[in-house]
């Protein structure tokens, strides 16, 4: 049997999750946003932490309950393990449901974002297009959120958004067509989002998007982190002074097809 983690339970943890390296999961860890899964409240040996469309496991792959923990997920899920064991466990359990792909890992070293440079990035902006920080307005029209989903879901609401999330958007005729968001928030920074419109993409306008958001952090004195998903966005991470540091595996499995 697996447990809804609570406070007590969230504290105990940290050390299981500490290898890996990953903002989304201080979400969590934090108690800003998620939820987590274990197998014993009191001294739990296997976990699952779920922000949003990721789920990360750690701990004991071969507890009891752990195949229990891999197969609580959404209808989709991205999952990231933390052993070589967990992904033998998470391959047997999905198969025939599940792609591993390589996701992008970058050092988080504020020292890498240089002001100046990525400001410049904003001086590109074409013409009759504008860029506008996210109210509410633009967090609630279709064409913002149907260029991601994950631009404000992981929030509670809109209003939890607008209080604890940040976000700069592209328009072009009064529609959203690039946007660069908080996926998540911790206690140093938020997590990342980026995504344009198909038709609109290879103007830059994704480029001045995410520069806008990092100024922002940077304003703050939070840390803007970036993961990438595909090669597109390590381009660009690196085009706005992010260093890359390695690939790692990544499971999207979907549970439409078990």
């Amino acid at each position: 049997m697996i447990y809804e983690a609570d406070f007590k339970t969230r504290q105990k943890l940290v050390p299981m999750f500490e290898k890996m390296d990953s903002t989304i999961i201080l979400s969590y860890l934090q108690g800003h946003m998620g939820t987590a899964w274990v197998n014993d409240l009191e001294n739990p040996t296997a976990a699952q932490i779920t922000v949003g469309i990721f789920v990360f496991f750690a701990g004991n792959p071969n507890s009891r309950e752990a195949e229990e923990l891999l197969f609580n997920l959404q209808d989709f899920t991205l999952a990231i393990v933390d052993s070589d064991e967990w992904k033998k466990r998470i391959e047997t359990v999905h198969s025939g449901v599940i792609e591993k792909f390589q996701r992008y890992r970058f050092k988080k070293n504020p020292e890498h974002l240089d002001r100046n440079h990525i400001e410049n990035q904003m001086s590109s902006l074409p013409k009759d297009y504008q860029l506008m920080r996210v109210n509410k307005t633009i967090a609630q029209s279709s064409s913002f959120n149907q260029l991601s989903e994950d631009f404000t879901s992981q929030f509670e609401s809109i209003d939890d958004f607008m209080n604890r999330g940040l976000g700069f958007a592209v328009l072009h005729e009064g529609k959203v067509v690039s946007a660069a968001t908080s996926f998540s928030v911790y206690d140093e920074g938020i997590e990342i989002e980026v995504a344009s419109h198909p038709d609109f993409r290879r103007k830059g306008l994704a480029t001045i998007a995410a520069s806008a958001l990092i100024v922002d952090c940077l304003d703050r004195g939070k840390y803007p982190s970036w993961d990438g998903a595909n090669s597109e966005s390590v381009k660009l991470a690196e085009k706005l002074g992010y260093v890359y540091e390695e690939s790692y595996d990544t499971y999207f499995i979907d549970n439409h097809r078990q």
